[in-house]
C-alpha cells in the first residue's frame, strides 16, 4: 500500500469515526446523562516534585483520588496552568497559588471531559480583601464576564479551602460562577448536562414549596437566597466540603448537583 493511499485510509478512518461519535454520544447522554468518556490524554503531564507535595500536604480531595485518576488530576492542573494566567496585585505569584487555585478548578471540574473554559482567561490576586472598581466596594473575589477575570483575596480564597467543614470556600464559589455562565454560553456535552440539570437545580429556588422545605432545615446559609447565581454557588461549596449532610438532608438536589458536574463520592477511595 503507497503511503498517499495509507494516508487516505487514516483520514477516512478517522472522519468516520467523528461522524459516529457525533451520532452515538448525544444518544448515550441522552440515556445516562453523562458523557461517553471523561479522560484521554495522548501524553499525561505530570507536576514537578514541589508542585505534587502541595497537593499531598493541602489537597485532601487529591489525596482520595486513585493513582490513575492522580495522574488525570496532575495532567489537568498542568493545562490549567498553561491556559489561564495569574496575576499579582500587590503580592507575588508562588507555587501554592498555582496549585490551590488550579487544583480548586479541576476539582469541581473532574467529571466534565470539556474543562478548559473560554469565558474566563486570566486570574487577578491580591494578597487580602481589595477594593473593585466595578461596584465600588470591598471585595474577597468576584468573576467578570465581560474582563474574563475572576479576582480572588488570597487570605480569603486560602482560608476557605484550608478550612474544610465551614461551607464557606471562595475558590470554588467563584469557579461556580464560571460554570454557570459557560453553561449557558456553550454547547459541548459537559455544559449541556450542566445546564439541563440546572434548570431543574433552580426550581428548588423558585418553586414556593421546595424553596420552604430548604429554608426550614437551614443547612444552606442565607447567602444562597440572594439570587439564582449566588444559590448555585453556595449548593456546590455545600457538596464538596460536606457532602454527607447534604445528601442526608436533601437527597434529591444532591443527585441533581451530582449528574450536574458528573461527580460520585464513590469516584474517590
Amino acid at each position: 500500500m503507497s503511503v498517499q493511499i495509507f494516508i487516505s485510509v487514516l483520514f477516512g478512518t478517522l472522519f468516520l469515526l467523528l461522524f459516529i461519535f457525533r451520532i452515538v454520544e448525544p444518544a448515550y447522554i441522552l440515556l445516562f446523562n453523562k458523557p461517553l468518556y471523561i479522560h484521554w490524554y495522548l501524553y499525561s503531564k505530570k507536576l514537578k516534585s514541589s508542585q505534587r507535595q502541595i497537593l499531598v500536604n493541602d489537597f485532601p480531595f487529591y489525596n482520595r483520588l486513585s493513582d490513575k485518576r492522580k495522574k488525570y488530576f496532575e495532567h489537568r492542573i498542568n493545562e490549567f496552568i498553561a491556559k489561564y494566567e495569574l496575576i499579582a496585585k500587590e503580592t507575588v505569584i508562588t507555587e501554592q497559588m498555582q496549585m490551590l487555585i488550579a487544583g480548586t478548578f479541576v476539582m469541581l471540574t473532574f467529571g466534565m471531559r470539556n474543562y478548559l473554559v473560554n469565558v474566563f482567561n486570566k486570574i487577578i490576586i491580591y494578597p487580602s480583601s481589595y477594593f473593585s472598581t466595578v461596584n465600588k466596594a470591598c471585595h474577597k473575589g468576584e468573576f467578570n464576564p465581560k474582563m474574563k477575570a475572576i479576582v480572588f483575596s488570597w487570605d480569603d480564597f486560602l482560608l476557605g479551602h484550608l478550612t474544610s467543614n465551614d461551607n464557606v470556600n471562595l475558590g470554588l464559589h467563584e469557579f461556580s460562577h464560571v460554570l454557570h455562565f459557560h453553561g449557558l454560553k456553550s454547547n459541548d456535552s459537559s455544559a449541556i448536562i450542566f445546564f439541563d440539570e440546572f434548570n431543574e437545580v433552580i426550581k428548588y429556588y423558585n418553586d414556593p414549596i421546595l424553596n420552604n422545605e430548604l429554608t426550614q432545615k437551614k443547612y444552606f446559609r442565607l447567602y444562597a437566597y440572594e439570587n439564582q447565581f449566588e444559590f448555585l454557588s453556595v449548593i456546590l461549596e455545600h457538596f464538596f466540603e460536606t457532602p454527607r449532610i447534604f445528601k442526608t438532608n436533601h437527597p434529591e438536589l444532591y443527585a441533581h448537583i451530582s449528574r450536574m458536574i458528573n461527580f460520585k463520592e464513590e469516584n474517590l477511595k
